[in-house]
This record gives C-alpha cells, structure tokens and sequence, in this order.
C-alpha cells in the first residue's frame, strides 16, 4: 500500500517523459525558501506556539537576535509567516505561520522522523533499514 501511494505521488510530480532541469529548479527553490540552518526551526517554534521575537529566540538554542530578525523578514517576503503588529502600548509584534506554510506540515514531519531515525542509526552503529 505504501508503495502504491509512492507511485502515484511520482507520476503526479514528476513529468512524462522526465525533465531533469526542472526537477532540478524546484528543489533549488524548495531549498532556497525552506533551506538554511534557522527556517525550519522557527517554522517549527511558531508552530509550537511561540509567536513573539523573543518567545521565538529563546527555543531556538543559539541563533542570533540578528540572524532572527533577518530570518523572520525573508520568510515574510517568501509568504511563509506573518507578521501582525497590535497597536497597543506597548506595541505588540507577533509571528504566524500561514497557510502556505503549514503545506509542507507533513515533509517537515517526515524530516523529523528521518532525522531522529539517522541519529538513532548513526549513535548505535546500526545498519538496520
């Protein structure tokens, strides 16, 4: 079954007859807009609740005020997050996935999983598949 789906995932991504540039382009930009040591984990830190800049900064473990800043404007322009200022004194900025951004909820899943399963394999050594 699993198998069946994996095929019918191929022949509705990837063209008949196959065309590698493109398959090529759209990684790159999967990679270029998701890519980078910090996005995924402030995907995954708004996701989990954290909404303000410095809710945000403090579950990430190492990452800059800077590289956050920075981090959070590129992800606005690329439609990932949004960024909702509240008028009030004082004046409250929050960040919210969008739409668009938890579309790629389950890959960022299956990363998870991928991830915890190569570092189980890699600490104990084990050839396991």
């Amino acid at each position: 079954m699993k198998e069946d789906k994996r095929l019918e995932l191929v022949k509705e991504v990837l063209s008949n007859p196959r065309n590698q540039k493109d398959e090529v382009q759209a990684l790159q930009d999967t990679i270029y807009v998701i890519g980078g040591k910090w996005r995924l984990p402030i995907i995954n830190a708004i996701c989990n609740g954290n909404h303000r800049f410095r809710e945000i900064e403090r579950s990430i473990p190492g990452i800059t005020t800077r590289m956050l800043s920075r981090e959070l404007k590129e992800m606005e322009a690329n439609q990932l997050i949004k960024r909702t200022v509240t008028p009030d004194y004082p004046v409250v900025v929050e960040y919210t996935a969008t739409d668009y951004c938890r579309s790629f909820g389950d890959i960022i899943l299956e990363m998870i999983k991928w991830g915890k399963h190569h570092r189980a394999k890699i600490i104990k050594g084990k050839t396991t598949e």
